[in-house]
């Protein structure tokens, strides 16, 4: 078992905005699959590989993993899809302790809420970045030094944020 593991926190893709359908089932936009795809390169140049993937239960987010081509177990949890950063860290504390890189797609604020509540690092360039703005497709990089289980506020160091355009 590894002694550190990596999280992995992107939010969904741009979305379209159909009329007469509810926000669960919006489907993402041309933008938001290209940019989707261009996040799961970076992922696969940047990061380990993900051993696991916990998404979200909207249409957005389920399109986005696709889009990213990341072939992992997805755990789909409806506690993520309007979900506070409290929300997003229970599900990512029931994650295997076999896992070491895990990969959670959900929606803003709560992607971004707990990206900035885990990191010890609060003031570094990654973090202000975040504060600023979280748009679509991004993703922050995090690295755990303790057991899933554990996770818990400034826990964990942000390592990088990455915009793909």
């Amino acid at each position: 078992m590894a002694d550190h593991r990596t999280l992995v926190l992107m939010r969904h893709g741009k979305s379209s905005y159909p009329e007469g359908i509810r926000d669960h089932e919006r489907p993402l936009a041309e933008r938001g699959l290209r940019e989707a795809r261009l996040g799961g390169e970076w992922i696969r140049e940047n990061v380990p590989p993900i051993d696991a993937v916990l998404c979200s239960t909207s249409r957005r987010t389920v399109d986005t993993l696709a889009a990213t081509a990341v072939d992992a177990p997805t755990g789909f949890d409806k506690s993520i899809y309007g979900g506070s950063q409290a929300d997003v860290i229970n599900a990512v504390r029931t994650t295997s302790a076999n896992v070491s890189t895990l990969l959670v797609i959900g929606h803003e604020p709560g992607i971004p809420w707990t990206a900035l509540d885990l990191a010890s690092n609060e003031n570094s360039e990654a973090a202000q970045r975040i504060r600023d703005k979280f748009p679509t497709s991004a993703i922050a990089v995090l690295a755990v030094p303790v057991p899933w289980s554990e996770l818990d506020d400034a826990a964990a160091t942000l390592l990088e944020f990455h915009v793909p355009r």
